[in-house]
């Protein structure tokens, strides 16, 4: 590391002090909700167990679900390893609460790239369009929600579903803070009590100290391979919220009639109880990696979103390259800096799901997790990176300063 690097790391290690207060004192609460789900569920050994086949009374895997709905103060939860990641759990979701002629209407504008087919923006017979499900959308004015609009779209009553995507995606915009999610909530439900308001909560939980659900809405989604995992879930996913609406997304995840009385955990649920109870540590040294990378960055030139020292919604840092050759070379750092894979050099490819060629740098132990220092980004102006994760700080900080010195 040259001498200007290592003076510029002294700095943010001197200036960053107060924002790192805030995480620390974020991840003792919610790491004391975790402990405390815990121990009213009476968790031992015996939850750890694993069944097979159709798995018949999986006392894990029922509890599993209560400790989940109590962390995240629902009613109820769905926390299954069949689910393949949290596209598909919004896929569940959806599909679960929409009928043919019901509406289903966006509040921040489009939501992530993965859903384009399911929702029917690219022709696809299994999408909600091919099954006469209507889309409508409001997007964000100044990166905050266009209440007057919605308030008056909603008070029809015609809308059945209401979906909020509290991370940006692959959006140039802000992620929604949980007092704009709380505020537009309540002033839905001012006119319409009826409508159905799901979160998409990816890259979200645990970044403050309470969740969508706690704030009125009525059903969320999230991926283990994600800040809930801790780094430890090798997949999996969740849907919380409502009852009757938890039992209508297991009818569709399994079938009716059998609904969350089936699925095998087939020896997933340590991995499980075990990553929830790191993840409020993996998610406060994610958020420290992505302040110290946002320092860093906009002390090099780079415009960064968020800034080291504004509120954060979720684990995901942004930096605008301006031009290919450099995104590329600090996806590659990243790469270069992880623990597992490290020789691999990351290269653009067109990716299922996706409309543009898009670059992922993960040396995983989990393929595909993003709680684990991980940076992507679509090959579209103005080339920005998407970084997010670090299952822990100082792992974190030294991915970083690889991926920076590549591009020096």
């Amino acid at each position: 590391m040259n001498e200007q690097l290592q003076k510029l790391v002294k700095q943010a290690d001197y200036d960053l002090q107060q924002q790192f207060a805030k995480i620390d004192l974020a991840c003792m609460r919610n790491s004391e909700k975790v402990l405390n789900a815990f121990q009213k569920n009476k968790i031992a050994e015996v939850h750890f167990g694993s069944t097979t086949g159709y798995g018949y009374d999986d006392i894990g895997r029922d509890t599993i679900e209560r400790v989940f709905a109590d962390v995240l103060g629902a009613e109820d939860a769905l926390v299954r390893t069949q689910f393949i990641s949290g596209t598909h759990a919004i896929t569940v979701a959806l599909f679960a609460m929409l009928r043919p002629g019901d509406t289903m209407l966006s509040i921040c504008g489009k939501p992530y790239d993965t859903l384009d087919s399911i929702i029917g923006f690219d022709e696809n017979p299994s999408s909600l369009k091919a099954y006469q499900i209507q889309y409508e959308q409001i997007d964000l004015v100044e990166n905050d929600f266009d209440i007057p609009k919605i308030v008056e779209r909603v008070a029809q009553k015609n809308v059945k579903l209401i979906e909020i995507q509290r991370s940006r995606g692959y959006a140039l915009r802000y992620s929604l803070t949980l007092d704009k999610i709380e505020k537009v909530i309540q002033a839905i439900r001012k006119v319409n009590q009826e409508v159905i308001i799901m979160v998409d909560n990816c890259y979200g939980e645990f970044v403050d100290e309470k969740e969508p659900v706690a704030l009125g809405a009525d059903i969320m989604v999230g991926s283990l391979i994600k800040n809930l995992g801790g780094g430890l879930a090798p997949n999996g996913a969740y849907i919380a919220g409502r009852k009757d609406l938890i039992n209508l997304a297991a009818e569709r995840l399994t079938s009716p009639g059998q609904g969350k009385e089936v699925g095998p955990t087939l020896g997933i649920n340590k991995s499980i109880l075990q990553g929830l109870y790191m993840a409020p540590s993996v998610v406060a040294s994610s958020l420290k990696t992505a302040i110290f990378t946002s320092y860093m960055l906009e002390k090099l030139g780079y415009k960064v979103q968020p800034k080291f020292d504004e509120k954060r919604a979720d684990i995901v840092q942004t930096i605008e390259f301006g031009n290919e050759e450099k995104l590329v070379k600090y996806c590659q750092g990243i790469q270069s800096g992880s623990a597992i894979d490290s020789d691999s050099v990351p290269m653009p490819w067109d990716m299922p799901g996706y409309t543009d060629k898009v670059i992922m740098a993960a040396g995983a132990f989990t393929m595909g997790s993003s709680i684990e220092l991980s940076c992507d980004a679509p090959i579209r102006p103005p080339y920005v990176a998407f970084q997010q994760g670090a299952l822990t700080y100082e792992y974190g900080k030294l991915g970083v300063l690889k991926a920076i010195e590549n591009i020096l």
